[in-house]
């Protein structure tokens, strides 16, 4: 029989020997190795899924749901919210990327310079009004006429106020300049310093302890993970791109948030 199938591979032009080795070479970090299979374990409660399952077809006329019913359900809505949340982290991602610095963009305009601009314009001519009343209420209250009408003594004891407020500002702007003189200029805390406690329980107070060195090594400096953070817009951006939601109660309760 072995001959027979020599004869067969060769007539064929398949050579066994160097095949054998192929394989053994392409599939060597298998040999040696035990695969043995995971215990299926469902994404959701598998007692509560079950009970909703019943009071649902029980509706329907059925009065018996197998347990591999629960888990198919269980694994659908896993693969379901995956899906969902990996097309929103995308959404997130293409909102809070920018192309400020990107050579092949160009800015055409500046939403956020404008507002500045506008809002610089509010505060000049807020300015401009305060100034021009301050000198009305001056004027009011250097006057010594003997017969002054009620309007007139309006604005001597708005003028009063308004000095008695500034001396106030004053009074309070030399005290802080005073408080923060006496203090004297402050220190930053240095983080790097040999010996200082380090994340990781590396360091044991001031003197580093055993694990710390004599002061001679510098705290670790761990990877800060990126974090993504998915807002409301982008779920309903997301909610209005698919077609079993863009018509959805969800959707609408969303817009109306």
């Amino acid at each position: 029989d072995d001959d027979d199938i020599n004869d067969v591979a060769s007539m064929a032009g398949v050579n066994l020997n160097e095949e054998s080795a192929r394989i053994m070479a392409t599939n060597s970090d298998l040999v040696g190795t035990q695969i043995q299979s995971c215990k299926d374990e469902p994404f959701l409660a598998a007692i509560p899924l079950h009970k909703r399952i019943l009071e649902t077809a029980k509706k329907l006329g059925i009065t018996d749901v197998p347990a591999e019913v629960v888990t198919f359900i269980s694994h659908a809505t896993q693969n379901r919210l995956r899906t969902v949340i990996e097309k929103v982290t995308v959404i997130t991602q293409h909102r809070m990327e920018s192309y400020k610095d990107d050579e092949w963009y160009e800015q055409a305009t500046d939403v956020r310079s404008q507002l500045k601009f506008f809002e610089q314009l509010e505060r000049l001519e807020k300015q401009r009004k305060d100034e021009q009343e301050r000198e009305i209420l001056l004027k009011a209250a250097k006057s010594r006429s003997r017969q002054e009408d009620p309007e007139q003594a309006r604005l001597k004891q708005k003028a009063k106020e308004m000095q008695q407020q500034e001396l106030a500002q004053m009074r309070q702007r030399d005290a802080n300049l005073t408080a923060l003189a006496a203090i004297g200029p402050r220190k930053k805390r240095k983080l790097d310093a040999p010996g200082l406690l380090t994340v990781g329980g590396e360091g044991a107070g001031p003197c580093g302890g055993s694990q710390a060195g004599l002061g001679t090594g510098s705290p670790r400096q761990y990877p800060r993970q990126k974090i993504t953070r998915v807002n409301l817009r982008d779920f309903i951006f997301y909610m209005e791109q698919e077609r079993e939601m863009s018509r959805s109660l969800l959707l609408y309760r969303a817009l109306l948030k």
